[in-house]
């Protein structure tokens, strides 16, 4: 590896064993859903958000707070419902007094946003208002107050939950904010076999806490790490290429010229390659394939590629698009 960081063969084995010890763990916790336990994980390790969408009770909020028993950080989880305040969630400035001086001063006082992995639960509940206070947490790091800029733990995670089938009552996410989530996970019902499992556990003793297997020193290394896995110039250009292709204006895809109305912007590629280098490492590997590519393509670009009117009224899904420019778009 080209880089300042100097890596060797042992703490390289011993990161890659970790992330398989956190996916173990998780695994106890979470019957069956491994594609979304892969999903939640590369994003964890690529340094950005989840959206997470699927109907009630299949495990969304568990999914997240197993996550953070596992490596052991901060978790604070923040219902979103239409009468929350952007205060709800960043903090909000109260009136102190020095019981000494008698001097009273305002002290800004922490949201729950300040932790390291957030869940917000059911995020389209809360109007925009309240929506947008997550913004420049997720980009920058950072909450604006009164002029004064706090900055967030690190690692900082969000994950967000919304149902795809309730919609009344909700506020659809505008693309500004769509774009902050690196990937966007499905979350499906489990089989036959993976429901008659989770029933069981959860009729019985009940399920247990997920085992600490990571600590916030490793998982901030594990993060560097994913930043220097190799990826060739022909596949760094075959990503850029698969994003581009999603704009109708410069497409040769038949599919996106029909059906898509808004294609993604540059920061769809950048998260299409953090993705694959995350999902690389996932697999014990230093450089990046075309396979990877093509795995992460549809939770990288499934928020992000906005369909018009035609596809909607014909009932096109997105998936059916992004697997149609996959097969259309090749690398070099």
């Amino acid at each position: 590896m080209d880089s300042a960081i100097a890596w060797s063969e042992n703490e390289i084995g011993a990161l890659s064993a970790k992330v398989a010890a956190l996916k173990a763990s998780m695994s106890k916790v979470i019957i069956g859903q491994e594609n979304v336990i892969d999903s939640l994980i590369i994003c964890l390790l690529a340094g950005g958000h989840a959206l997470v969408e699927g109907v009630p009770g299949l495990g969304k909020t568990l999914l997240v707070k197993s996550l953070s028993q596992a490596t052991e950080l901060d978790f604070h989880r923040v219902q979103f419902t239409p009468d929350l305040m952007p205060s709800d969630i960043v903090g909000t400035e109260i009136l102190e007094e020095d019981h000494a001086t008698r001097k009273r001063e305002f002290r800004f006082q922490q949201g729950p946003v300040f932790t390291q992995v957030l869940l917000a639960d059911e995020i389209n509940r809360a109007p925009p208002k309240t929506q947008s206070a997550l913004l420049e947490a997720m980009q920058e790091r950072s909450v604006t107050f009164a002029g004064q800029t706090h900055k967030l733990p690190k690692p900082f995670f969000v994950l967000a939950t919304q149902n795809p089938i309730e919609q009344a009552g909700t506020y659809p996410l505008p693309e500004a904010q769509l774009d902050r989530f690196l990937l966007r996970i499905d979350v499906v019902y489990p089989t036959e076999e993976e429901e008659i499992a989770m029933v069981s556990a959860t009729t019985h003793a009940g399920l247990k806490d997920a085992e600490p297997v990571m600590d916030v020193a490793t998982l901030l290394r594990l993060q560097q790490l994913v930043r220097d896995i190799e990826i060739g110039d022909h596949l760094l250009a075959y990503a850029t290429r698969l994003v581009r292709a999603t704009r109708p204006a410069l497409t040769t895809v038949p599919a996106v010229k029909k059906h898509v109305g808004w294609g993604a912007g540059p920061r769809a590629g950048q998260a299409l390659v953090l993705a694959s280098k995350a999902r690389a490492l996932m697999h014990n590997r230093l450089a990046v394939t075309r396979e990877d590519i093509g795995e992460m393509l549809l939770p990288v670009l499934a928020h992000r590629v906005i369909r018009n009117f035609e596809a909607e009224a014909d009932g096109v899904a997105i998936a059916e698009i992004l697997l149609a420019l996959r097969e259309h778009i090749r690398p070099d």
